[in-house]
């Protein structure tokens, strides 16, 4: 099993969730209410994921990271793709609304240009994080400021919001990602916090990829 980090598990979900908005609006009629519901259910969500990442990242992550030997010029580099990315999302966001309010062949056209901007720019910053950061990550296992950094980072999501964080997790996840997710968090509170309190990803999200 390749060794991985809970923030490269983290943007193996972001990149899942690109590519099925992708497929879903490449085959979303004109006029599909239901399915159009949906995607935006599940566009809820993932906006809201990729938001508390990346503010948790500069709020978090960054100080500590620079603590342990993460040069700020790595750091500045990373907010200004955040801020590219946080651009592209608010027009993939308002197209998707639009879309959600007409299910319309020009909204669907626009969402679907403006989510594959999105999963451009993103996808470019996972790689050119994951390059610099993981190995880092991993050599520094175990240390004490990293340790508290991810102690502090879960504590941004609550219940029951860290049961549908562990759902959309493991949602689609290879057995390589889901095994770290094991060794970063006990097996046990995955399962517990997924079972009781990822009801309403299950049932809002999950169904919509099926």
């Amino acid at each position: 099993m390749a060794e991985m980090s809970m923030n490269r598990i983290i943007h193996g979900a972001f990149r899942r969730d690109l590519a099925r908005f992708e497929n879903g609006l490449a085959t979303l009629a004109d006029g599909d209410t239901r399915r159009a519901q949906q995607l935006s259910a599940a566009w809820a969500n993932f906006e809201h994921q990729l938001t508390i990442h990346h503010k948790s990242e500069h709020a978090i992550a960054w100080p500590a990271l620079r603590r342990v030997g993460i040069s700020d010029e790595l750091t500045t580099k990373w907010d200004g793709e955040h801020e590219k990315m946080a651009a592209a999302l608010s027009t993939a966001d308002g197209a998707m609304r639009a879309l959600r309010d007409t299910v319309s062949s020009q909204n669907i056209a626009a969402a679907r240009s403006a989510i594959t901007e999105l999963r451009t720019v993103a996808l470019e910053h996972l790689e050119h994080e994951e390059a610099d950061l993981e190995p880092f990550l991993l050599s520094h296992k175990g240390n004490p400021d990293l340790r508290a950094m991810g102690r502090q980072m879960g504590r941004e999501y609550k219940l029951p919001e860290a049961g549908v964080f562990f759902a959309w997790l493991q949602d689609g996840a290879d057995p390589d990602e889901k095994a770290a997710l094991r060794k970063e968090v006990p097996g046990p509170v995955v399962a517990m916090l997924t079972r009781v309190f990822g009801g309403k990803y299950r049932r809002t999200v999950a169904a919509t990829w099926r």
